[in-house]
């Protein structure tokens, strides 16, 4: 069939991923090919200290994404889509989205970029022996119950974003395993949430006069592959405004943007690794055997398979330098320059690679929320260099691109240096990498390795979850997802890899020296800045 044929006929997957910054959608064939695209642009709100976004502009943002995939359809091919093999929801991880028995929202969605949780993953940790984030849906649970908050007493389910959006469109209260190792530990042999722990955690709330179970609250897991309800009526009514879209679709289970990254750089497999760059920036390595010790810099979390997987998770990524590419086209348009962003940023990535391998002295932290991996709970964005630091705009751009790996890189550190955690391969993905050859080659410097960008890596997790959702529908028959990912999506795909330059290692690890070094100045600012 063409492809006009196959969106007719429901020969397709699609998936939609609830970034921080966009919504964005992706229609597939079951081959991976990408037929269509949509997004809707959001943004999150600091409200009354906590990071939120407002359910409706939930319900909004998921209508105007699928109404932008479905007119470039109409335009593309001139066909309607009325149904799909299978459909995907993903979304940032973490949170908290707490509902009462009648779906009425009891709480203000908090985000994973909330840092209000440190009492209560510090109890956790101490609790399980085993590293609990700030982020994690759990943390934020006990929180509550520490403060006694009224609503706790009435709470029949707490969900992360995708896990909520997927019960609103099938009315089925189930979780991907990869997003539900952001909302609670995981056994990996039993795929399923740790039953020692959750023992532990349920006497620990009966303790506390709340009588939640783990197992009642949080959504049921599930792993890839396996089917996760249908759209229903309102599902539909839901995401497609016209009605042409019909019920009775089936949904793969939700995945966090963790899982969707894995998926889209084929690294799913023992030993494989990818970095997600975007507003938060992450790193993972598929493990052959578990960590040798507890580190609260590192998150323990699933690939959608179950297989273990560590983390390096930094709160914060692009968002400030995102705001200085914002404030270049100011000045561009104040010189009555027209320029195009995607331009923009390609100029400005690319004259970065005149700088200095150590930034020339400069230093920036891209802090608009705390950062867990350097035990820092608020953010302040900061630019500082010395009197004579080579202070010029290729050393701005590299620092600033530089600084979007920092954090994490301190956790990547942890894993290859003082775990000695192997890896084959590790491949880059997200908005960061967009521009060619250059955020690759920095990653490629932060960890002493060969990093591969595949062509499909601007796609990031919208493709990820569509490939879910296509492994379910029609991906199965190729054994397991790993299986499936390298003999039929990937085997095809071209992407370029990049090797380290010793100059540029050595230089990102003095920048990495002089970022540590200068975590104080953040910790003054925030003790400083109150306004």
């Amino acid at each position: 069939m063409n492809a006009a044929e196959l969106i007719k006929t429901g020969n397709t997957a699609l998936g939609i991923e609830f970034g921080s910054t966009r919504i964005k959608g992706v229609l597939i064939d079951y081959d991976g090919n990408v037929l269509a695209t949509g997004g809707h642009e959001w943004e999150n709100k600091l409200r009354d200290g906590i990071w939120t976004y407002d359910l409706a502009d939930v319900d909004k943002g998921l209508r105007l994404c699928y109404s932008s995939l479905r007119k470039e359809v109409e335009e593309k091919y001139g066909v309607t889509p009325e149904t799909f093999g299978a459909i995907g929801i993903s979304a940032m991880m973490h949170g908290y989205i707490a509902l009462d028995s009648d779906d009425r929202q009891l709480a203000p969605f908090q985000t994973w970029r909330n840092t209000n949780t440190t009492q209560a993953a510090d109890a956790l940790t101490e609790l399980f022996d085993y590293n609990v984030p700030l982020r994690w849906s759990a943390a934020h649970l006990y929180q509550r119950i520490l403060d006694g908050e009224e609503h706790v007493g009435r709470i029949s389910s707490v969900f992360t974003l995708a896990a909520y959006m997927h019960y609103k469109l099938t009315r089925q209260k189930v979780i991907g395993i990869g997003d539900a190792a952001g909302m609670f530990p995981i056994d990996s042999d039993i795929l399923d949430y740790n039953q020692e722990m959750a023992d532990k955690f349920d006497a620990l709330m009966a303790g506390k006069g709340c009588p939640l179970k783990v197992r009642e609250v949080f959504p049921k897991v599930l792993a890839a592959g396996e089917n996760a309800g249908c759209l229903t009526e309102a599902g539909a009514a839901l995401l497609d405004e016209t009605g042409a879209l019909k019920p009775g679709i089936p949904l793969c289970p939700p995945e966090g943007d963790a899982g969707t990254g894995m998926v889209a750089t084929d690294s799913v497999a023992p030993r494989t690794g990818n970095l997600s760059a975007g507003t938060s920036t992450f790193a993972m390595v598929v493990l052959e055997k578990q960590l040798g010790k507890l580190h609260r810099e590192i998150d323990m979390v699933t690939t959608p398979s179950g297989f273990p997987v560590a983390m390096s998770h930094a709160n914060n990524g692009t968002s400030d330098l995102n705001a200085w590419v914002g404030m270049f086209k100011e000045f561009c348009g104040l010189m009555g320059i027209e320029a195009d962003m995607g331009e923009l940023y390609g100029k400005l990535y690319t004259h970065s690679l005149e700088g200095d391998p150590d930034c020339g002295g400069l230093l920036a932290y891209g802090y608009y929320s705390g950062e867990n991996i350097t035990f820092i709970n608020e953010g302040r964005p900061l630019f500082v260099r010395t009197p004579n630091s080579a202070f010029n705009l290729a050393n701005f751009m590299k620092v600033n691109l530089y600084t979007s790996l920092g954090a994490v890189k301190m956790g990547m550190d942890i894993l290859l240096k003082d775990e000695g955690v192997k890896l084959d391969r590790i491949m880059g993905h997200g908005g960061l990498f967009k521009t060619p050859g250059v955020a690759q080659r920095y990653l490629a410097a932060a960890v002493n390795a060969p990093v591969t960008v595949m062509e499909t890596a601007s796609e990031g997790g919208a493709w990820g979850i569509a490939l879910l959702a296509a492994y379910m529908a029609d991906g199965r028959k190729e054994g397991k997802l790993e299986d499936y990912l390298e003999s039929r999506i990937f085997a095809k795909l071209a992407g370029s890899t990049i090797a380290p330059d010793p100059a540029e290692v050595e230089g990102f690890e003095v920048f990495t020296d002089h970022y540590k070094a200068g975590l104080p100045i953040e910790v003054s600012a925030i003790d400083s800045v109150k306004w």
